[in-house]
């Protein structure tokens, strides 16, 4: 049995500015804006590639904004990423890679795997770190129509 995670809740203290964000800056997809009444509204946003979502919205958590630290996202190239998003006007931290002396300016001088990070945090100060990773396979979405799901 697979267990995936698939949504996991940022903390923020206006969910339009943090939708903005996330949508003009960080490039993610708006999959849902939806509310029941002025005490809850859920924003559901899903990083470009990503079978996992945040949500962000109210009454929706407990945790007080900007105290969500660690979250990653994983790119194939971390330089192109980073022009990306500086592209589209969000601040990122600097490039940098763990080596024999510890944390170090730049890419890691191999490319190697899990070894270069970038910073960067949202409007409430949830950070994040962008981590470089080559992999020989890709993830592809595959939808289903409802005919093909009733014949199996």
């Amino acid at each position: 049995m697979d267990y995936t995670l698939e949504l996991v809740v940022v903390p923020v203290s206006d969910v339009d500015r943090a939708k903005a964000f996330y949508v003009d800056k960080a490039g993610f997809e708006l999959l849902v804006d939806s509310s029941a009444g002025p005490d809850f509204r859920v924003v559901q946003l899903a990083p470009p590639g990503s079978a996992c979502a945040i949500a962000i919205g109210t009454g929706i958590g407990s945790m007080p904004p900007g105290s969500l630290h660690g979250l990653h996202l994983v790119v194939s190239d971390i330089e192109a990423a980073r022009d990306e998003l500086v592209g589209r006007g969000m601040e990122v931290g600097d490039i940098f890679h763990f080596g024999e002396a510890g944390q170090t300016p730049g890419v890691d001088p191999e490319r190697r795997s899990y070894a270069t990070f970038m910073p960067f945090q949202d409007p409430d100060g949830n950070t994040w770190l962008i981590q470089e990773v080559k992999r020989d396979w890709r993830m592809q979405v595959v939808k289903i129509d409802a005919a093909e799901e009733a014949v199996a």
